[in-house]
């Protein structure tokens, strides 16, 4: 399983051997059975959102992957091998099917988490703590209208006014964004980061350990119809995206252009209002130019809009600038919904137009923190660029 509990980009932790270290074509993406062996309750689904689905196990019962895999950690792992444990979690993928199934029409509303919630054996007795003391609102994956909230049009609006205004934003055709990479945990601090962007839909995203070659970079592409993922440490290397990974990276990459916000998303609808009291801190040069209080709870104005694939996506913005701070997006998965943040922070002005300069990018399996030292806007950007990892040149 994916060690998501801590947060290391190590894709490999995913409970199957590899079969024949295959990789992905641009014709036909992997599936799950393709790409490993011994597949048995998860087969048909592509490898992005198989990979996702054992995201969901590892963070729902709070394991790392030696607690489901003989030797892992260690060079002798057998991840085809069925441990007991990996025998039960093909019968809780059958249960939670069937449950849904029989009760919910098919509808996901019964998942590992709903039960587990970081625990290996669901919690059965309520204690009294719990009962009597405050408690833990949570937001529902699919929100609905709320009463006497502002139209989504007016929300997007005054965000559109505060990255730059409609005219502004129309011009950017481009940008290049260079920085450092701030790990998670003490693990994949110190690369360099390259952020190329080009409109409508095109947007990669580099991180080199020069220092560390072995080590491995960490590539995500995607040129407008297909996407690439290269990590290091993992069984694949390198695959080409074609499940929800690839329906959201083509959201990420829209909303690197907040003047198309609008047609990237449809059937939006606004929730009520929260805040959010962890998004990246701006800079102290950005502190000295506004009001912003480092750890203050921010209120943000909620808003949720459905993609293609049964993509969902829910778009923070700050109520008082009107600028976008979080996006979360939803994939798919046999078990679950696939979590994706993005959090955006540090809004410094290029050219007229606001660009976020840190952005923390938070997955099952891993999350990069990036602080920017430079943007260029409307710059010329080789199309290999957006392309297939390996074949990329001049990085």
């Amino acid at each position: 399983m994916i060690l998501a509990i801590a947060g290391m980009t190590v894709a490999s932790l995913i409970g199957v051997g590899s079969a024949g270290g295959q990789t992905a074509s641009q014709d036909r993406p992997l599936t799950s059975e393709k790409a490993f062996k011994n597949i048995q309750a998860l087969k048909g689904i592509p490898v992005d959102d198989f990979m996702g689905t054992m995201g969901i196990m590892s963070a729902a019962l709070g394991f790392d992957c030696s607690e489901c895999h003989t030797g892992a950690g260690t060079d002798k792992v057998d991840w085809a091998y069925d441990t007991p444990r990996k025998i039960i979690a093909r019968k809780m993928v059958k249960m939670v099917s069937t449950i849904n199934h029989d009760n919910f029409g098919g509808s996901q509303v019964v998942t590992c988490w709903t039960c587990h919630r970081g625990r290996d054996r669901p919690s059965v007795t309520p204690a009294m703590d719990i009962v009597y003391g405050s408690p833990a609102l949570e937001m529902d994956d699919i929100l609905t209208q709320a009463p006497g909230m502002p139209s989504a049009e007016q929300i997007l609006d005054k965000y559109i006014q505060a990255a730059g205004g409609a005219e502004r934003l129309a011009s950017l055709t481009s940008f290049v964004g260079k920085g450092t990479s701030l790990g998670f945990g003490g693990f994949g601090g110190g690369g360099e980061v390259q952020i190329f962007a080009k409109a409508p839909d095109q947007r990669s995203m580099l991180i080199e350990f020069k220092d560390n070659p072995d080590r491995g970079d960490s590539i995500r592409t995607f040129n407008g119809r297909a996407g690439w993922i290269k990590t290091p440490l993992t069984v694949l290397g390198e695959y080409q995206l074609s499940g929800g990974d690839l329906d959201g990276s083509r959201l990420d990459a829209q909303l690197s252009f907040p003047g198309q916000i609008k047609r990237v998303l449809t059937n939006w609808r606004v929730s009520s209002p929260t805040t959010i009291d962890d998004l990246p801190a701006p800079s102290s040069q950005t502190l000295q130019k506004s009001n912003v209080v480092v750890g203050q709870n921010r209120e943000v104005q909620v808003l949720q809009g459905n993609g293609p694939g049964g993509l969902i996506a829910t778009l923070y913005f700050d109520k008082l600038s009107g600028l976008l701070v979080r996006e979360v997006r939803y994939g798919k998965s046999p078990i679950g919904r696939v979590p994706t943040q993005i959090d955006y922070g540090d809004y410094r002005d290029v050219g007229g137009i606001k660009i976020p300069f840190r952005w923390t990018f938070a997955w099952l399996d891993g999350r990069d923190s990036i602080e920017l030292k430079e943007v260029q806007t409307n710059v010329p950007i080789d199309e290999t660029k957006f392309g297939r990892p390996a074949l990329m040149k001049g990085r």
